[in-house]
């Protein structure tokens, strides 16, 4: 696998593109330019289901962002253009992207649909040098595409993903190794990656509010309360990654997941919906011609807690009956407690087809 050496001297981007979905929406239809455009599930005017998959910066003006439930965006302005996500359409377009992106980079990773890294170390002599080159990637973007970027240049991963979202859109933020402590200092705890709401939220119990506090907090502390977690949220703090830029590699994981259209504890409409999503996890995976090791179940309550629950098997199977046994079983923990919001069934641990028998047996 092809990556990154992860000396001091690295100099690394964050490629994140501006409001993707939305954005690629109006490029397609120019009559949507300057108008609030919420990309995601149907509002069924303040009834709908699922949430804002991504949002105009006009649209976010009135309160709206990504993750937000629908219904929810749609109260805070209903007369926003509200679209359906087409992901064909933007799985095309991000492939096109990242080929331009990769031209520009010595070690390339790109982390989701409309992000990368690019480690360019060996490409440029200096921060000058790489905002030179920084502004060249957005001009190519720009140029092929249609599409604005905001990107982060800094010494490592994580001060650069941090850093692209500063200046958004059409953004380009550069933190030199000896400003990234100062840039990082003022910023809310919850700026740093993974850190989300509820963690946030106990960070503030603490009396941690910045990412300096967190900074100066005890580890030790730290880590009785969040486990390693502790250990790694104090190292970001300090501006700390080691984390190479390094090449995706082979298919991790295969899900599929449902929003329902009303919140459903009947054991009939779960099962059914189990059994779908574990046939089309399995039409995936045949596909790829992968051996499964391991399935997953994943919940939403009507409250939005979200939890998962995951199996493994002792040897690898292809077996569509596995998937479906053991995602009911897996549910079983969680029926007659709440209404269900969401349901997801995955499979993972792979290993491919070709190299061994294919396993139809019960193994549970």
């Amino acid at each position: 696998m092809n990556t990154s050496p992860a000396s001091k001297n690295r100099i690394i981007f964050h490629v994140d593109m501006d409001g993707f979905y939305s954005s690629v929406e109006v490029r397609n239809n120019p009559q949507l330019k300057g108008q609030p455009v919420v990309v995601g599930s149907d509002p069924k005017n303040g009834t709908g289901r699922g949430v804002v998959s991504t949002c105009s910066y006009e649209a976010r003006e009135f309160g709206i962002s990504s993750g937000m439930p629908i219904s929810k965006a749609y109260k805070l302005y209903p007369d926003a253009v509200y679209l359906r996500v087409n992901m064909e359409l933007y799985k095309e377009v991000s492939k096109r992207i990242m080929i331009i992106l990769r031209e520009f980079a010595d070690y390339f990773q790109q982390v989701s649909v409309d992000e990368a890294y690019l480690d360019v170390s060996m490409r440029v002599l200096d921060y000058d040098d790489a905002t030179r080159l920084a502004l060249c990637v957005k001009d190519q973007v720009f140029l092929r595409e249609g599409l604005t970027c905001s990107i982060g240049i800094a010494p490592n991963k994580l001060v650069a993903k941090i850093a692209s979202d500063f200046q958004k859109p059409d953004g380009l933020t550069v933190v030199k190794p000896d400003e990234v402590v100062n840039f990082l200092n003022p910023l809310p705890a919850s700026r740093i990656p993974g850190i989300g709401k509820k963690t946030a939220n106990m960070l503030t119990g603490m009396g941690i509010g910045t990412v300096v506090d967190l900074a100066a907090c005890d580890v030790q502390l730290l880590l009785g309360k969040f486990g390693n977690l502790g250990l790694k949220m104090h190292q970001m703090a300090k501006g700390i990654d080691n984390g190479e830029v390094m090449e995706r590699g082979e298919v991790k994981s295969i899900s599929n997941e449902d929003t329902f259209d009303e919140d459903t504890a009947d054991p009939y409409i779960i099962n059914g919906v189990l059994d779908s999503l574990a046939q089309s996890v399995h039409e995936s995976l045949m596909k790829k011609k992968l051996l499964f090791k391991t399935i997953t179940l994943k919940v939403r309550f009507e409250d939005f807690s979200t939890y998962t629950r995951a199996r493994s098997l002792r040897v690898y199977s292809t077996d569509l009956e596995i998937i479906k046994l053991t995602a009911k079983d897996l549910m079983r923990e969680f029926m007659e407690k709440r209404r269900f919001r969401l349901l997801g069934v995955g499979v993972s641990n792979f290993e491919k087809a070709d190299k061994k028998q294919m396993l139809i047996t019960d193994y549970l």
